[in-house]
Protein backbone atom coordinates (compact mmCIF):
# COMPACT_ATOMS: atom_id res chain seq x y z
CA UNK A 1 0.00 0.00 0.00
CA UNK A 2 2.58 2.44 0.52
CA UNK A 3 4.01 1.99 -2.74
CA UNK A 4 0.30 2.78 -4.28
CA UNK A 5 0.33 6.19 -2.20
CA UNK A 6 3.72 6.98 -3.15
CA UNK A 7 2.71 6.85 -6.67
CA UNK A 8 -0.61 8.43 -6.17
CA UNK A 9 1.73 11.70 -4.22
CA UNK A 10 3.56 11.14 -7.64
CA UNK A 11 0.58 12.71 -9.77
CA UNK A 12 -0.86 15.17 -7.11
CA UNK A 13 0.34 17.90 -9.54
CA UNK A 14 -2.91 16.60 -11.63
CA UNK A 15 -5.44 17.50 -8.65
CA UNK A 16 -3.21 20.64 -8.03
CA UNK A 17 -2.44 22.27 -11.28
CA UNK A 18 -5.30 25.00 -12.40
CA UNK A 19 -5.30 26.94 -15.52
CA UNK A 20 -6.00 30.43 -16.76
CA UNK A 21 -7.85 31.75 -19.64
CA UNK A 22 -9.24 34.85 -20.99
CA UNK A 23 -13.04 34.61 -20.84
CA UNK A 24 -15.67 34.21 -23.85
CA UNK A 25 -16.16 37.79 -25.54
CA UNK A 26 -19.40 38.11 -27.43
CA UNK A 27 -19.06 38.02 -30.92
CA UNK A 28 -21.17 39.34 -33.66
CA UNK A 29 -23.50 36.99 -34.65
CA UNK A 30 -22.50 35.09 -38.46
CA UNK A 31 -23.96 32.33 -39.78
CA UNK A 32 -20.76 31.27 -41.35
CA UNK A 33 -19.38 29.83 -38.22
CA UNK A 34 -22.71 26.81 -38.52
CA UNK A 35 -24.02 26.94 -41.68
CA UNK A 36 -22.32 23.92 -43.16
CA UNK A 37 -22.43 21.38 -39.71
CA UNK A 38 -23.65 18.54 -40.78
CA UNK A 39 -23.35 15.68 -37.38
CA UNK A 40 -22.84 11.91 -38.63
CA UNK A 41 -24.59 10.14 -35.70
CA UNK A 42 -23.77 7.11 -36.60
CA UNK A 43 -20.39 8.11 -36.76
CA UNK A 44 -20.57 9.88 -33.02
CA UNK A 45 -22.47 7.28 -31.73
CA UNK A 46 -19.65 4.51 -32.53
CA UNK A 47 -16.77 6.79 -31.38
CA UNK A 48 -18.39 7.71 -28.09
CA UNK A 49 -19.19 3.67 -27.71
CA UNK A 50 -15.21 2.51 -28.32
CA UNK A 51 -14.51 5.44 -25.12
CA UNK A 52 -14.36 3.46 -22.19
CA UNK A 53 -13.42 0.50 -23.79
CA UNK A 54 -10.27 1.85 -25.17
CA UNK A 55 -8.69 3.78 -22.19
CA UNK A 56 -8.52 2.89 -18.50
CA UNK A 57 -7.25 4.12 -15.63
CA UNK A 58 -6.35 2.18 -12.63
CA UNK A 59 -5.23 1.83 -9.52
CA UNK A 60 -3.38 5.33 -8.13
CA UNK A 61 -3.83 7.37 -10.89
CA UNK A 62 -7.64 6.16 -10.86
CA UNK A 63 -7.85 7.63 -7.72
CA UNK A 64 -5.93 11.36 -8.43
CA UNK A 65 -8.37 11.19 -11.87
CA UNK A 66 -11.57 11.05 -8.95
CA UNK A 67 -9.86 13.31 -6.78
CA UNK A 68 -10.03 15.61 -9.83
CA UNK A 69 -13.50 14.58 -10.79
CA UNK A 70 -14.24 16.08 -7.41
CA UNK A 71 -12.39 19.63 -7.41
CA UNK A 72 -14.40 19.75 -10.77
CA UNK A 73 -18.42 19.07 -9.31
CA UNK A 74 -21.29 21.90 -8.90
CA UNK A 75 -22.65 19.81 -5.97
CA UNK A 76 -25.87 20.28 -6.64
CA UNK A 77 -29.25 20.50 -4.69
CA UNK A 78 -32.22 21.13 -6.71
CA UNK A 79 -35.06 20.02 -5.09
CA UNK A 80 -38.73 21.19 -4.43
CA UNK A 81 -37.88 20.19 -0.77
CA UNK A 82 -34.97 22.40 -0.60
CA UNK A 83 -34.53 23.63 3.13
CA UNK A 84 -31.93 25.94 4.63
CA UNK A 85 -30.63 22.92 6.28
CA UNK A 86 -30.04 21.20 2.98
CA UNK A 87 -28.06 23.95 1.36
CA UNK A 88 -26.13 24.48 4.94
CA UNK A 89 -25.26 20.52 4.95
CA UNK A 90 -24.48 20.91 1.17
CA UNK A 91 -21.90 23.47 1.19
CA UNK A 92 -20.45 22.05 4.43
CA UNK A 93 -19.84 18.73 2.37
CA UNK A 94 -18.49 21.16 -0.51
CA UNK A 95 -15.63 22.39 1.27
CA UNK A 96 -14.85 19.31 2.76
CA UNK A 97 -16.08 16.32 0.16
CA UNK A 98 -13.52 13.71 1.19
CA UNK A 99 -13.18 11.67 5.07
CA UNK A 100 -9.68 13.40 6.52
CA UNK A 101 -8.68 9.92 6.98
CA UNK A 102 -9.07 8.94 3.41
CA UNK A 103 -7.25 12.27 2.24
CA UNK A 104 -4.64 11.66 4.62
CA UNK A 105 -3.93 7.77 3.58
CA UNK A 106 -3.80 9.11 0.24
CA UNK A 107 -1.46 12.00 1.07
CA UNK A 108 -4.02 14.93 0.20
CA UNK A 109 -4.49 15.91 4.12
CA UNK A 110 -3.11 19.61 2.85
CA UNK A 111 -4.42 19.52 -0.62
CA UNK A 112 -7.58 22.05 0.04
CA UNK A 113 -9.72 19.77 -1.76
CA UNK A 114 -13.24 21.56 -2.04
CA UNK A 115 -15.86 20.88 -5.05
CA UNK A 116 -15.94 23.17 -7.87
CA UNK A 117 -18.92 25.07 -7.08
CA UNK A 118 -21.99 24.75 -5.13
CA UNK A 119 -25.42 24.99 -6.93
CA UNK A 120 -28.85 25.84 -5.67
CA UNK A 121 -32.06 27.81 -6.54
CA UNK A 122 -31.68 31.44 -6.62
CA UNK A 123 -34.17 31.96 -3.20
CA UNK A 124 -31.55 29.43 -1.54
CA UNK A 125 -28.28 32.09 -2.14
CA UNK A 126 -28.37 33.20 1.11
CA UNK A 127 -28.25 30.38 2.76
CA UNK A 128 -25.38 29.42 0.41
CA UNK A 129 -23.20 32.57 0.68
CA UNK A 130 -23.44 32.30 4.84
CA UNK A 131 -22.28 28.45 4.86
CA UNK A 132 -19.53 29.09 2.07
CA UNK A 133 -18.33 32.67 4.02
CA UNK A 134 -14.42 32.44 4.02
CA UNK A 135 -14.35 29.93 1.47
CA UNK A 136 -13.32 30.13 -2.16
CA UNK A 137 -15.83 28.07 -3.27
CA UNK A 138 -18.39 29.61 -5.77
CA UNK A 139 -22.00 30.01 -5.60
CA UNK A 140 -23.53 28.71 -8.74
CA UNK A 141 -27.84 29.56 -9.50
CA UNK A 142 -30.09 28.43 -11.77
CA UNK A 143 -31.76 31.02 -13.71
CA UNK A 144 -33.86 32.02 -16.75
CA UNK A 145 -37.11 29.91 -15.58
CA UNK A 146 -35.78 27.01 -14.65
CA UNK A 147 -35.72 23.82 -15.76
CA UNK A 148 -38.28 24.45 -19.26
CA UNK A 149 -37.80 27.95 -19.42
CA UNK A 150 -40.91 29.14 -20.37
CA UNK A 151 -41.27 32.72 -19.36
CA UNK A 152 -40.13 36.26 -21.22
CA UNK A 153 -36.96 37.13 -21.94
CA UNK A 154 -37.69 40.19 -19.59
CA UNK A 155 -38.54 37.95 -16.57
CA UNK A 156 -35.52 35.96 -17.44
CA UNK A 157 -32.97 39.17 -17.44
CA UNK A 158 -35.00 39.62 -13.72
CA UNK A 159 -34.06 36.56 -12.77
CA UNK A 160 -30.13 36.87 -13.45
CA UNK A 161 -29.88 40.46 -11.64
CA UNK A 162 -31.50 39.00 -9.22
CA UNK A 163 -29.72 36.19 -8.38
CA UNK A 164 -26.47 38.10 -8.70
CA UNK A 165 -27.12 40.91 -6.52
CA UNK A 166 -27.67 38.13 -4.32
CA UNK A 167 -24.26 36.68 -4.68
CA UNK A 168 -24.33 34.17 -7.19
CA UNK A 169 -21.09 34.12 -9.25
CA UNK A 170 -22.20 32.08 -11.79
CA UNK A 171 -25.47 31.74 -13.61
CA UNK A 172 -27.07 28.74 -14.93
CA UNK A 173 -29.57 29.60 -17.60
CA UNK A 174 -31.59 27.96 -20.15
CA UNK A 175 -32.38 28.66 -23.89
CA UNK A 176 -35.79 28.66 -25.08
CA UNK A 177 -35.72 25.94 -26.54
CA UNK A 178 -38.39 26.42 -29.16
CA UNK A 179 -35.83 28.89 -30.88
CA UNK A 180 -33.60 25.47 -31.57
CA UNK A 181 -36.36 23.39 -32.98
CA UNK A 182 -37.35 26.25 -35.39
CA UNK A 183 -33.64 27.05 -35.99
CA UNK A 184 -34.41 31.06 -35.19
CA UNK A 185 -30.65 31.22 -34.73
CA UNK A 186 -30.05 34.89 -34.65
CA UNK A 187 -33.00 35.04 -32.18
CA UNK A 188 -31.15 32.46 -29.91
CA UNK A 189 -28.00 34.57 -30.23
CA UNK A 190 -29.39 37.54 -29.00
CA UNK A 191 -31.48 35.92 -26.19
CA UNK A 192 -27.89 34.28 -24.88
CA UNK A 193 -26.40 37.67 -25.56
CA UNK A 194 -28.73 39.45 -23.52
CA UNK A 195 -28.68 36.79 -20.67
CA UNK A 196 -24.53 37.28 -20.76
CA UNK A 197 -24.61 41.19 -20.54
CA UNK A 198 -27.20 40.68 -17.44
CA UNK A 199 -24.75 38.50 -15.72
CA UNK A 200 -21.79 41.20 -15.67
CA UNK A 201 -18.98 39.98 -14.14
CA UNK A 202 -20.48 36.53 -13.03
CA UNK A 203 -19.65 33.01 -15.30
CA UNK A 204 -22.72 32.15 -17.25
CA UNK A 205 -23.20 28.43 -18.07
CA UNK A 206 -26.01 27.83 -21.07
CA UNK A 207 -27.58 24.88 -20.53
CA UNK A 208 -28.95 23.39 -24.26
CA UNK A 209 -31.27 20.24 -22.77
CA UNK A 210 -30.06 18.51 -25.69
CA UNK A 211 -32.23 15.57 -24.73
CA UNK A 212 -35.14 17.88 -26.36
CA UNK A 213 -32.92 18.46 -29.02
CA UNK A 214 -33.81 15.79 -31.83
CA UNK A 215 -30.54 15.64 -33.94
CA UNK A 216 -27.01 16.24 -32.81
CA UNK A 217 -26.70 19.18 -35.84
CA UNK A 218 -29.07 21.17 -34.03
CA UNK A 219 -27.24 20.31 -30.82
CA UNK A 220 -23.67 21.36 -32.70
CA UNK A 221 -25.64 24.71 -34.46
CA UNK A 222 -26.90 25.73 -30.92
CA UNK A 223 -23.58 25.15 -29.22
CA UNK A 224 -21.33 27.52 -31.63
CA UNK A 225 -24.30 30.27 -31.39
CA UNK A 226 -24.55 29.68 -27.57
CA UNK A 227 -20.50 30.41 -27.87
CA UNK A 228 -20.88 33.36 -29.89
CA UNK A 229 -23.11 35.33 -27.64
CA UNK A 230 -20.73 35.05 -25.14
CA UNK A 231 -21.41 31.46 -23.23
CA UNK A 232 -18.40 30.80 -20.72
CA UNK A 233 -19.61 27.20 -20.77
CA UNK A 234 -21.86 25.46 -22.45
CA UNK A 235 -23.88 22.39 -20.90
CA UNK A 236 -25.78 19.78 -21.60
CA UNK A 237 -28.66 19.15 -19.72
CA UNK A 238 -30.87 20.98 -16.57
CA UNK A 239 -30.98 17.44 -15.18
CA UNK A 240 -34.68 17.67 -15.37
CA UNK A 241 -35.55 15.96 -19.21
CA UNK A 242 -36.11 12.12 -20.07
CA UNK A 243 -32.87 12.58 -21.09
CA UNK A 244 -29.70 14.27 -19.95
CA UNK A 245 -26.12 13.92 -20.29
CA UNK A 246 -24.77 11.33 -22.82
CA UNK A 247 -21.42 10.31 -24.03
CA UNK A 248 -21.94 11.20 -27.56
CA UNK A 249 -23.51 14.41 -27.44
CA UNK A 250 -21.19 15.63 -25.20
CA UNK A 251 -18.84 14.27 -27.81
CA UNK A 252 -20.67 16.69 -30.26
CA UNK A 253 -20.54 19.40 -28.21
CA UNK A 254 -16.87 18.84 -27.23
CA UNK A 255 -16.12 19.27 -31.30
CA UNK A 256 -17.93 22.55 -31.70
CA UNK A 257 -15.93 23.71 -28.06
CA UNK A 258 -12.41 22.51 -30.15
CA UNK A 259 -13.77 24.35 -33.39
CA UNK A 260 -14.48 27.41 -32.02
CA UNK A 261 -11.30 27.92 -29.92
CA UNK A 262 -9.30 27.15 -33.56
CA UNK A 263 -11.70 29.97 -34.84
CA UNK A 264 -11.77 32.93 -32.25
CA UNK A 265 -9.19 31.66 -29.92
CA UNK A 266 -11.49 31.28 -26.99
CA UNK A 267 -11.80 28.51 -24.23
CA UNK A 268 -14.83 28.26 -23.41
CA UNK A 269 -16.00 25.58 -20.61
CA UNK A 270 -18.38 22.37 -20.80
CA UNK A 271 -20.79 20.78 -18.40
CA UNK A 272 -22.49 17.77 -18.44
CA UNK A 273 -25.39 17.26 -16.14
CA UNK A 274 -27.56 14.86 -15.08
CA UNK A 275 -27.36 11.05 -14.74
CA UNK A 276 -23.78 11.24 -13.79
CA UNK A 277 -24.10 8.98 -10.15
CA UNK A 278 -21.12 6.81 -10.30
CA UNK A 279 -17.67 6.54 -10.25
CA UNK A 280 -17.18 5.11 -13.63
CA UNK A 281 -18.98 7.55 -15.30
CA UNK A 282 -17.04 10.43 -14.16
CA UNK A 283 -13.91 8.93 -15.17
CA UNK A 284 -15.32 8.31 -18.54
CA UNK A 285 -16.15 11.91 -19.06
CA UNK A 286 -12.40 13.11 -17.81
CA UNK A 287 -11.03 10.75 -20.52
CA UNK A 288 -13.42 12.08 -23.50
CA UNK A 289 -12.40 15.63 -22.28
CA UNK A 290 -8.57 14.64 -22.03
CA UNK A 291 -8.73 13.07 -25.38
CA UNK A 292 -11.07 16.19 -27.51
CA UNK A 293 -9.83 19.02 -25.46
CA UNK A 294 -6.80 18.34 -23.85
CA UNK A 295 -5.32 18.93 -20.81
CA UNK A 296 -6.44 22.52 -20.02
CA UNK A 297 -9.79 21.18 -20.00
CA UNK A 298 -9.44 19.70 -16.70
CA UNK A 299 -9.60 22.31 -14.87
CA UNK A 300 -12.60 22.99 -13.11
CA UNK A 301 -12.47 26.80 -14.75
CA UNK A 302 -12.97 24.85 -17.73
CA UNK A 303 -14.92 22.12 -16.73
CA UNK A 304 -17.48 20.63 -14.08
CA UNK A 305 -20.03 18.26 -12.99
CA UNK A 306 -23.29 18.76 -12.47
CA UNK A 307 -23.87 16.12 -9.88
CA UNK A 308 -25.76 15.41 -6.68
CA UNK A 309 -25.21 11.64 -5.82
CA UNK A 310 -21.70 11.23 -7.97
CA UNK A 311 -20.01 12.46 -4.92
CA UNK A 312 -20.78 9.15 -2.38
CA UNK A 313 -19.88 7.14 -4.95
CA UNK A 314 -16.27 8.77 -5.67
CA UNK A 315 -15.43 8.85 -1.73
CA UNK A 316 -16.50 5.08 -2.05
CA UNK A 317 -13.68 4.51 -4.10
CA UNK A 318 -11.22 6.07 -2.59
CA UNK A 319 -12.05 4.53 0.76
CA UNK A 320 -12.05 1.10 -1.41
CA UNK A 321 -8.36 2.00 -3.07
CA UNK A 322 -6.61 3.09 0.22
CA UNK A 323 -8.85 -0.12 2.52
CA UNK A 324 -9.49 -2.89 -0.32
CA UNK A 325 -13.07 -2.48 0.90
CA UNK A 326 -16.07 -1.25 0.43
CA UNK A 327 -17.93 0.93 3.13
CA UNK A 328 -21.61 1.33 3.58
CA UNK A 329 -22.76 3.69 1.88
CA UNK A 330 -24.20 6.12 4.90
CA UNK A 331 -20.42 6.47 6.02
CA UNK A 332 -20.48 8.97 2.91
CA UNK A 333 -23.17 11.09 3.52
CA UNK A 334 -23.75 13.50 0.61
CA UNK A 335 -25.11 16.33 2.21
Amino acid sequence: MGKNISKAKSVETMVRVTSHHVRNEPIPFNTAFFDQIQINKSAVDRRASTLTKRRSVKKEYQAAWLLKAITCMDLTTLAGDDTKGNVMRLCAKAKNPVRKDILSALGMADAGITTGAVCVYHNLIPFAKEALEGSHIPIAAVSTGFPAGQITLEQKLKEIDMSVKAGATEIDIVISRALVLQSKWEELYEEIKACRIACGQAHMKTILATGEIPTYTKVAKASMVAMMAGSDFIKTSTGKEAVNATLPVSLVMLRAIREYQQLTGYKVGFKPAGGIAKAKDALAWLILMKEELGMDWLQPDLFRFGASSLLGDIERQLEHFVTGAYSASYRHPMA
